[in-house]
Parts: C-alpha cells; sequence; structure tokens
C-alpha cells in the first residue's frame, strides 16, 4: 500500500473523515454546546493590506 508524503495511510484518512461526518449528523446542531458552536462558525478575521505588505517587503529581498 502506497503512502503519502506525511505517511500516513489513505484507508485511516478515510475511516476518520467517515467517523467525523457521522458524529456531524448525529451530533449537529442540537447536541453541541452553543457557546463553541459560535466560536466554530464565526469568521475568521483577517488584516489583508497587512498580508500584501509582507508579500512586497520579502519580493523586495527584505528580510524580518
Amino acid at each position: 500500500m502506497a503512502k503519502g508524503k506525511t505517511g500516513s495511510d489513505s484507508a485511516a484518512d478515510n475511516s476518520r473523515l467517515k467517523h467525523f461526518v457521522e458524529v456531524e449528523k448525529t451530533h449537529g446542531a442540537e447536541g453541541t454546546n452553543p457557546a463553541a458552536k459560535k466560536v466554530h462558525e464565526r469568521p475568521a478575521e483577517r488584516d489583508e493590506g497587512a498580508r500584501l505588505r509582507e508579500y512586497t517587503r520579502i519580493e523586495r529581498g527584505r528580510t524580518a
């Protein structure tokens, strides 16, 4: 059986995914704590300007 770059077995990955999907189906909306659900669903706050500044700094050859 071939292993990927991380050395994980694809059959094991599939069984983990299957388990997570089953948990979501059975414990989806009603089974989770409301606070945990809010944290999980909130959008990530990102500063796109900072990311652009870092890319341009690297492009110019400047290091930290």
